[in-house]
């Protein structure tokens, strides 16, 4: 079986990894050169490197602390914010970044999925929809969860991966930092309207909200989250390991029983 993929999220703003509830809020974490150079060594299987305010400040994500970051990382990086054009695409990618995630660019170019697969890849393009229900439909927000497009979110993910996107993030912003699980709701509607993965963000607050959103979306591919990782509530160890003891395939190395922080 393929292994269930673990992620850590850095969300960054003016060079700091920060954190908040349901997008707002932000509180200062620590240094995303740090934290991923602790997640790339001690079991993470891949990472998020997201500048959050970029496209709402409508400037390019900063390159020298994404550089210095991907320095630190042995695992496969993921970076968005502030990605416009295919120029953007190469930009993040000459600095160490292994797949790009674009958000708000698609929402005003949609041709940008398409040039920068045919470019790149299909495997490098990654759509990140930032998802709310709004009088009970699920919305697409842009500009990092501030603007409400009115595009609607299942019908825009499917447009997306027909255009290009080889894989999904889906940031549902209802749960963001709430702690009490993942979307499953947002998360099934997604997995059965595409074929491609799909990684589950926002939401996760024990262990346990992994295990249930593993054995009751098998589809997903990924469970991502930030603060929980961030501040040693749930290490990736420990994870890993009540994985494996529920039947979920987990990628266990010597850094994940070695982990102390």
């Amino acid at each position: 079986m393929i292994t269930k993929r673990i992620i850590p999220c850095l969300d960054v703003k003016n060079g700091r990894v920060v954190k908040g509830i349901n997008f707002e809020n932000l509180g200062d974490v620590d240094s995303p050169v740090k934290l991923a150079e602790y997640y790339s060594k001690f079991g993470a299987d891949e990472l998020v490197f997201y500048d959050i305010t970029a496209s709402a400040e409508g400037r390019e994500l900063f390159t020298d602390i994404l550089c210095e970051t991907a320095r630190k990382v042995f695992i496969p990086l993921t970076v968005g914010g502030g990605i416009n054009t295919v120029a953007d695409f190469d930009r993040v990618l000459k600095c160490g970044a292994d797949k790009v995630s674009v958000n708000s660019g698609a929402i005003r170019n949609p041709s940008l999925i398409g040039e920068a697969a045919k470019l790149y890849g299909d495997q490098c393009v990654v759509i990140s929809a930032d998802v709310k229900r709004v009088d009970g439909v699920f919305r697409v927000f842009a500009k990092g969860g501030r603007e409400n497009t009115d595009l609607e979110a299942i019908e825009w993910i499917k447009r997306c991966v027909g255009n290009g996107a080889g894989e999904v993030v889906l940031n549902s912003i209802d749960t963001d930092g709430v702690k009490k699980g993942f979307d499953l709701e947002m998360l099934d509607a997604v997995c059965n309207a595409v074929s491609v993965p799909v990684i589950a963000s926002g939401g996760a607050g024990c262990i346990n909200d992994f295990i249930t959103l593993f054995k009751t979306l098998p589809k997903v591919d990924a469970g991502l989250a930030a603060s929980i990782f961030h501040f040693g509530e749930v290490k990736i160890n420990d994870l890993k390991k009540k994985m494996a003891e529920n039947g979920i395939p987990a990628r266990i190395t010597e850094n994940n029983y070695a982990e102390s922080r």
